[in-house]
């Protein structure tokens, strides 16, 4: 198999399970050392065990709460110190309280936003120096298509969210000179565990989340979600990205927003370092 990302150095938060072990299973698969970050120290320590005997690959590990400033600064700084480089950063960590808007409390509007805009602020801003130092680097951040789309009880989720989409366009451009690009990836619903236990405890509420998608369910398992470059994900959802920084992303629909400019005449796919 060719390792197309040997030697290079990925930080993938919220890695423990669903989407995110999903992105390291792969970077792992195509030969990146990984960096794993997560609330979830046992559920981190399991995922580490299983990519390192499933695909021989090195694996470092940082357990905390994103959201603090200090805990982001060590996950990016372990890159550096056990593998001596900072090549990609995936911000997958997150996950809403989802409920009406005027059900939030201050501490559930504080924690939404804590989880999922912040964590991805301080990851990104302590990447950017060793990018630049590099002049190379790759950030994906993970958005939401609710934010497009208005769905239900996601008023203060996509407040957040909308910030992810904001900083990821603003960033692109800022950076782009320095080898740097940016993208948001914003996925519909997914049959991750949160999304199995929402279908369990309120069915009508999952239903709700499942109706705006055409295809009428939610992407599968992680085994069967289609990546950028595979050829199955060019088959599903066009050719490689080159000039766009959100990329909405729901079962049997494809559309391409927030367009601008990332880099002169380079892809934004996380590939090979050019040496």
């Amino acid at each position: 198999m060719d390792k197309k990302l040997r030697n290079n150095v990925a930080v993938v938060t919220g890695a423990a399970k669903g989407i995110g072990l999903a992105i390291a299973e792969r970077l792992a698969r195509d030969g990146a050392k990984l960096v794993l970050a997560d609330l979830d120290e046992g559920g981190l320590k399991e995922a580490s065990t299983h990519l390192v005997s499933q695909f021989d690959t090195e694996v470092a590990s940082q357990a905390g709460d994103l959201s603090d400033q200090g805990v982001a600064e060590n996950t990016i700084k372990l890159a550096s110190e056990r593998f001596g480089r900072l090549d990609i950063l995936v911000n997958n960590a997150g996950g809403g309280i989802i409920k009406p808007f005027a059900e939030h409390t201050p501490e559930t509007l504080k924690t939404t936003i804590d989880r999922n805009l912040w964590t991805v602020l301080w990851c990104s801003w302590y990447a950017v120096p060793t990018m630049r130092k590099q002049a190379y680097g790759r950030i994906v951040n993970l958005g939401a298509d609710s934010v497009r789309n208005g769905l239900w009880d996601h008023a203060a989720y996509n407040a957040a969210k909308g910030g992810v989409h904001g900083l990821t366009t603003g960033m692109a451009r800022e950076f782009a000179r320095d080898g740097i690009t940016v993208n948001t990836v914003a996925p519909c619903a997914v049959n991750t565990p949160q999304m199995v236990a929402i279908t369990e405890s309120d069915p009508a509420l999952a239903a709700k989340f499942v109706s705006v998608i055409p295809m009428g369910r939610p992407a599968g398992n992680r085994h069967s979600l289609p990546c950028r470059g595979s050829r199955r994900g060019r088959d599903q959802a066009g050719s490689p990205p080159r000039r766009q920084q959100c990329r909405p992303l729901s079962r049997g629909r494809h559309d391409l927003r927030h367009r601008g400019h990332v880099h002169p005449r380079r892809s934004v796919a996380v590939g090979r370092r050019p040496y």
